[in-house]
């Protein structure tokens, strides 16, 4: 029966021996599974329908071997137990180690009529990764968190296409109409490439479109498009006066890349800090070759980032301890920790559009707080290199009498998580076009070059900059982007956006309309 030798005496020779007598002599009792070269949401031609009859399955007569755990008294009699016993567990995981040994590899699996419960299943995935169909019918499977013993596994079950489940209370419980269409949900949800759930095929969200001519044709084209329908827009801050945006974060990261320790008067003494460093190039950026083409890159290290005290949840994982002392709580601990960080250069009186930040207010206890989410870039002390970083604060008012107050600080910090990351440049909230596909150097250039004459970065003189810096973020960007699309000076552009209610696209039809009656000093 088997193509290779028979074990030694033991107990692994006891189960196989089982598996023999039981495993591969499979009834069909439970409901009718397809082979896994079946075409998923049908039945074979009626000359390859299995039989309902219980019958005889030698593993040479199978492309996928199908495994069946059968009656107890065969169990007993190889001295294994059942796993609806206190060792059944063990048992159970006994048999699907030497399940996986077997060659072709099992692809359908019944388990029907075992007094299973979840807890039975926990190494199932692991030793059976590979699995298209599995019945589960009939046995003791009262929730939908017992199905996460199978469904949890981290990259387990991809490419199981049939489950069947009647015959639990989990089905059973959720039989009626009104609960049925939420239990297939929360089923698919767990097993994404599942196509038939107890023998009802599952409904596949698909797009009308011509389908190959010929079985023969080629392989569908990747998508072309480029950017999403719908741009990407500027800052936005809403439910707090810009101003006060503005000034925190221009005080707060010069005292950052100066000098970290009077940033302590800006923490609130019960604030939280943490910093994850994530190492991974993104996909656009290695397209892009950043690392490769910017002149210092390859300077830079992680060393002293993940030495301090990183709270990259994927790194840490279950360290508990870890996790817990990476999490810096009251103003004087979040300061030691950032002084211990490497030295960073924050060019916040730049191009503005290397920076992108967003704020709203927030509820915080009883009171209302203010959410501020900044992405940028910063030069790292001494390597010289370029890092992208992702900033979110959770801000609250000075109270008057307050460190912070006494100190100038409008506001206080109660949560600063900072996430520094490989630099992938600022074109990814870049006003305009969104891009969903990278663009290769060469493709990134040509498209800038067709691009240029329409938005050109404005050169503002330094009357034009202060005048620039004395304007709140939202309106700024405004102001900025009405001078690139139109080359109306500082001056004008203001007033372009206040007589249309600082609405951007009509104050640029309404400049459309004026731009022949407009003289040269209007323009940059």
């Amino acid at each position: 029966m088997f193509s290779s030798p028979t074990p030694a005496p033991g107990s692994r020779a006891i189960a196989t021996n089982a598996l023999r007598n039981a495993g591969l002599i499979g009834a069909d009792r439970d409901a009718t599974m397809r082979d896994a070269t079946d075409k998923p949401g049908g039945r074979k031609a009626s000359s390859r329908i299995r039989s309902h009859r219980p019958r005889v399955i030698d593993i040479k007569d199978l492309r996928t071997p199908r495994l069946s755990l059968i009656d107890e008294e065969i169990l007993k009699k190889n001295n294994l137990s059942p796993p609806s016993y206190n060792s059944g567990v063990k048992d159970a995981a006994v048999i699907f180690k030497l399940a996986k040994e077997l060659t072709p590899k099992v692809k359908t699996l019944s388990l029907g009529n075992n007094k299973l419960q979840g807890i039975h299943l926990q190494l199932l995935s692991h030793y059976l990764p590979d699995l298209v169909n599995l019945s589960l019918q009939n046995n003791n499977i009262r929730s939908m968190k017992e199905l996460d013993y199978l469904a949890s596994r981290r990259g387990r079950l991809l490419s199981l296409k049939e489950l069947v489940l009647t015959g639990n209370p989990v089905q059973i419980d959720n039989a009626g109409q009104d609960r049925n269409e939420k239990y297939r949900r929360d089923i698919t949800s767990r097993f994404t490439s599942l196509e038939v759930l107890d023998q009802v095929a599952i409904a596949q969200i698909a797009f009308d479109g011509p389908g190959p001519s010929t079985a023969s044709a080629a392989a569908a084209a990747k998508p072309s498009a480029s950017t999403f329908p719908v741009d990407m827009g500027p800052s936005f801050i809403t439910g707090v006066d810009g101003g006060i945006v503005s000034n925190f974060l221009v005080r707060f990261f010069n005292a950052m890349d100066t000098q970290r320790n009077l940033l302590l008067n800006v923490y609130d003494p019960n604030a939280t800090f943490s910093f994850s460093a994530n190492t991974t190039i993104a996909a656009r950026a290695r397209v892009q070759g950043f690392h490769s083409s910017l002149p210092n890159q390859k300077k830079l290290s992680w060393t002293d980032w993940l030495a301090g005290g990183s709270r990259n949840l994927q790194r840490v994982g279950t360290d508990f301890d870890r996790a817990l002392n990476s999490l810096h709580v009251g103003a004087e601990d979040a300061i030691k920790a950032l002084v211990a960080l490497p030295g960073t250069k924050h060019d916040i009186t730049g191009p503005p559009e290397k920076f992108c930040l967003d704020s709203f207010p927030v509820l915080l206890g009883q009171g209302t707080g203010l959410l501020l989410t900044v992405h940028g870039q910063f030069t790292e002390v001494g390597a010289e290199g370029l890092r992208s970083f992702d900033r979110s604060f959770v801000l609250m008012p000075a109270s008057e009498g307050s460190r912070a107050k006494s100190n100038g600080w409008d506001v206080v910090i109660v949560s600063d998580q900072w996430t520094v990351r490989v630099y992938s440049s600022h074109e990814a909230w870049k006003p305009g076009p969104l891009l969903v596909q990278a663009l290769s150097r060469e493709e990134q250039q040509a498209q800038n070059a067709a691009s240029s004459a329409a938005l050109q970065q404005p050169t503002f003189d330094q009357q034009s900059q202060a005048a620039l810096a004395a304007i709140p973020e939202p309106q700024r960007n405004l102001v900025i982007q009405v001078c690139q699309k139109t080359r109306l000076n500082v001056r004008f552009a203001v007033d372009c956006l206040s007589g249309n209610e600082w609405d951007l696209n009509r104050a640029i039809a309404n400049f459309e309309q004026v731009k022949s009656t407009l003289s040269r000093d209007a323009f940059l």
